[in-house]
């Protein structure tokens, strides 16, 4: 039977209570500490009010004490929810109002957004006294540090996880023990985790890359190291990697494209460094080949998976440096208890090389999005041939004659951009709601940039409104994260259409390329 998250992490504690389990800056915890400090805070959300299946939303970023926080939800019997506190706090709000949490856990740092939300949700404090707080931190002092008994099930929720949505709504992702803990069967046991490693904590908590470095490392008995937000130049992160000794390194791939542009990295570099990981773009063939040629002792592992089938559904080893930079690298082969499929429209599979939609099966699904069933029915269906649940990723692929997949892009109007899975008709909702604004378009365009896919938005003013790129941008920042914003922007009489009366994304699409070649 698969193991709550949090009985994982508890097994660790048994076998190496001393050991440093997160680590911080100058802050350290133990596995004992970690243990301690959540059963704690668990008993306090329980006296709060906190019930089996209550969701905590977390407004507090990635620190040991976020970690605390998380497994005193787990403990609790709670959903825990990620958010973003730099985010616009009407996208926050569109979450709470989703999510319907019992308790928010934040952070001093964040009383200017609570201030915004103007929410009745009861708020307890964690790293600091935080006015108007239920609870703050020592409170849980005086409570016993004895765990409570679980009560949940595998196939219960730990988490939902907020991606961008097409309408302008961001859509929850229900993510279950099963699906962390299948992926982490797995995980361990094929990179050979072993306790002590020094693994980096590099993406925020809202993204699902994080809970491997989480749960994988804690259950391993290993050292998570967090990197710090302050940490966010090519030489810091590289620094961060060095001093810290790491021996697994997992972020997207527009971090290991930052850092090989500005030269962050030197030959013979991180040696301590057993494994390198990336997942959630693609990674090109030259900046792969850049850190293999000065960083050779380390495996280079490309996983692939949407947040919907949590952590990653394949993966793909390099056996050796790329010959030909000008050939992506492949996605590879399912993860065991996975299954990706080639299907056509009407769920068919195609023939080996022929282009397909790209459909999962398997552990890793989730149940599907929170309180949505339209959209889940829609993302989440019937194999005809098996009756098995699928995933329709969006994502185009094939399978070459070894067996191996390989992505080739998105069906839609999602893209991925840094790192984060972007649904541009929420940018596009956004910027329709500001005054001025008589049609707009936003596209993504490839680019030679650290950002791997540019969000470009071209725009139409009505008669009258003088509006210029800077207000947009700056109304835009009220209603969408930073990493949503455009970055090439372009101001027309009118957006072309096509023969349907519609608006040519694909002439805009190209409008932008000409202009960044020129440019």
């Amino acid at each position: 039977m698969t193991e709550l998250l949090q009985d994982r992490v508890s097994r660790s504690v048994e076998c190496r209570p001393a050991a440093t389990a997160v680590v911080m800056g100058e802050e350290r915890l133990s596995y004992e500490e970690l243990e301690r400090r959540s059963n704690r805070l668990a008993r306090l959300l329980v006296e709060s009010g906190v019930r089996a299946g209550d969701r905590v939303c977390l407004l507090q970023p990635k620190s040991p004490a976020a970690i605390v926080s998380m497994l005193a939800a787990l403990k609790a019997g709670a959903i825990y929810v990620p958010l973003d506190i730099s985010n616009p706090a009407t996208r926050v709000k569109r979450i709470l109002a989703a999510a319907e949490p019992r308790l928010l856990l934040a952070i001093p740092d964040a009383a200017a957004l609570l201030s915004a939300l103007n929410s009745d949700v009861p708020v307890g404090a964690v790293g600091g006294p935080l006015a108007g707080a239920s609870f703050g931190p020592g409170d849980e002092d005086a409570l016993s540090d004895q765990p409570l008994s679980a009560t949940a099930r595998p196939e219960d929720p730990t988490s939902l996880l907020f991606t961008s949505g097409s309408t302008g709504t961001p859509k929850g992702v229900v993510i279950t023990h099963a699906m962390v803990g299948a992926f982490l069967d797995w995980a361990l046991a094929y990179f050979g985790h072993e306790p002590g490693e020094r693994v980096s904590g590099h993406p925020p908590l809202h993204f699902d890359l994080s809970a491997f470095d989480i749960y994988g490392t804690l259950s391993a008995g290993g050292e998570l190291h967090l990197v710090p937000p302050s940490v966010l130049l090519p030489a810091q992160l590289a620094a961060f990697i060095r001093d810290s000794e790491l021996t697994q390194w997992f972020s997207v791939p527009s971090t290991f494209a930052y850092m090989a542009r500005f030269g962050a990295i030197r030959e013979g570099d991180f040696p301590q460094l057993r494994r390198i990981l990336w997942c959630g773009e693609v990674l090109p063939t030259p900046v792969l080949a850049h850190w293999m040629q000065r960083v050779p002792h380390a495996a280079y592992t490309n996983l692939y998976g949407p947040t919907e089938t949590t952590i990653a559904s394949s993966w793909y080893t390099l056996p050796d440096l790329p010959a030909d930079t000008a050939t992506p690298v492949p996605i590879g082969r399912p993860c065991a208890g996975e299954d990706i499929l080639v299907l056509d429209d009407e769920l068919r599979t195609v023939a080996p090389g022929e282009v397909g939609e790209l459909c999962i099966a398997g552990v890793g699904l989730s149940p599907g999005y929170w309180r949505d069933d339209e959209r889940s029915r829609a993302a989440f269906v019937l194999d005809p041939d098996t009756g098995h649940r699928l995933y329709r990723t969006g994502d185009l692929g094939r399978r070459d004659p070894d067996g191996l997949l390989h992505f080739l892009g998105r069906k839609d109007t999602q893209i991925k951009s840094r790192g984060y899975r972007i649904e541009l008709g929420e940018i596009e909702a956004a910027l329709t709601a500001v005054a001025g604004v008589a049609e707009c378009a936003v596209v993504g365009a490839p680019s030679d940039g650290f950002e791997g896919t540019a969000i470009c938005c071209a725009w139409a003013s009505l008669p009258g409104a003088d509006l210029d790129q800077l207000q947009l941008r700056q109304a835009l920042a009220e209603a969408v994260p930073s990493y949503m914003l455009p970055s090439r922007w372009l101001a027309l009489d009118e957006l072309p259409k096509n023969i349907n009366g519609k608006i040519d994304r694909r002439r805009l699409r190209e409008i932008f390329v000409g202009d960044a070649a020129d440019g």
